[in-house]
């Protein structure tokens, strides 16, 4: 995958924190200036609009793109006949510094993955994929394992290996 922005994944089972850890980690590279891009993958149905709103009735009438534009930002609705590969979606990204994806667990990326003992029984991104791990106890994966409330420890990593790609 050819991209000009750094990209790292975080991955891991359902309910095991990766919404709240993702959170911590983009404030703490927001407050170190950079510009963060986030993509969330679903294997679920979403409905992207609100019901009788200009926007979904432009869309349900048959708009294949659909762009609403107003003060402080402008948010893209773009049909698919397929699900779209990450590669799709990372290309329609741009102005920021680092692109975080949560989910499509297969991309060819670095991963952290987020494991809770007590809430997932094994890791799901296997060990040779793993830039570091996020866990409520200690892993022995071979890489950096960070404490779920540790959003600086994993910026860090994050800063000098993905971002300045210092390794």
């Amino acid at each position: 995958m050819e991209t000009s922005i750094p990209v790292i994944g975080l991955a891991g089972y359902s309910n095991s924190g990766k919404t709240t850890f993702l959170e911590k980690l983009i404030a703490e590279l927001k407050r170190r200036g950079y510009r963060v891009g986030i993509i969330k993958h679903t294997h679920h149905p979403v409905e992207f609009d609100q019901p009788a709103k200009d926007t979904w009735r432009h869309a349900r009438a048959g708009a294949d793109v659909v762009a609403l534009a107003a003060p402080g930002g402008v948010s893209l609705i773009k049909k698919f006949d397929h699900e779209p590969v990450a590669e799709k979606v990372i290309s329609m990204i741009d102005g920021v510094d680092v692109i975080v994806i949560e989910g499509y667990k297969k991309g060819k990326w670095p991963k952290i993955e987020i494991f809770q003992q007590g809430v997932t029984e094994r890791p799901v991104i296997p060990a040779e994929e793993l830039l570091a791990v996020v866990s409520n106890v200690p892993q022995s994966a071979g890489v950096p394992c960070f404490g779920l409330n540790d959003a600086v420890g994993t910026a860090d990593l994050i800063e000098r290996v993905i971002i300045k790609k210092e390794i």
